[in-house]
């Protein structure tokens, strides 16, 4: 297998996807080897260091998790990609830490919400987009914490809807939802909340 094919079958496999990191892990010298492939119209590339197969659908989340590593959806992104929110966002809402001094800085795509290194990792899972890509997003427990302390700049509408859905599903965790809103200083208007709505 020539290191052409090495690429495109990595992408094949990523769901259409490589990146430029990945694609020096493959073969020496990929930059060149990417460069070519769009020339030739194999790749297209989508965003800084990002490619994709012509024929597989853009994917804004992962393309925009890519152009960071120090970045997690968070709020009402963090809520369509749990699917309890059926809007999809136009600007998609991103936690980072205070330190952070990343590309995402600069782009109006992207509403930035800053927290303390120590509550930056809390809940932090992979979850997979619409088209099977993997992002890194906060956990349910921790969207629903998010929303209600950031609750002035939420939508009503999508703010309302998603508690009633968390109160509705069978498999919440209400004491992980108490631990990080704890941790969060919190803990006594979700646990007044919740006594509303369950």
């Amino acid at each position: 297998m020539n290191n052409y094919d090495k690429i495109l079958n990595y992408a094949k496999e990523n769901n259409g996807y490589i990146t430029a990191s990945e694609a020096e892990r493959l073969v020496i010298n990929s930059s060149s080897f990417l460069s070519n492939l769009v020339v030739n119209k194999k790749l297209e590339k989508v965003g800084a260091g990002v490619y994709k197969l012509p024929d597989y659908p853009i994917d804004n989340f992962y393309i925009l998790s890519k152009c960071s590593k120090n970045m997690c959806y968070s709020h009402a992104t963090a809520l369509y990609l749990h699917n309890m929110s059926d809007r999809i966002p136009l600007v998609y809402d991103v936690t980072v830490s205070y330190n952070y001094s990343g590309n995402l800085l600069n782009n109006e795509n992207v509403t930035l919400h800053y927290v303390k290194d120590e509550i930056f990792e809390l809940g932090i899972i992979d979850i997979k987009t619409v088209n099977n890509l993997t992002v890194k997003c906060y956990d349910l427990e921790r969207t629903i914490c998010d929303i209600i302390k950031d609750k002035n700049c939420m939508d009503k509408e999508i703010y309302s809807k998603a508690l009633k859905e968390y109160a509705k599903l069978k498999d919440k965790d209400i004491l992980k939802l108490v631990k990080y809103a704890r941790l969060l200083n919190i803990e006594k208007e979700v646990v007044e909340l919740m006594e509303v709505l369950l």
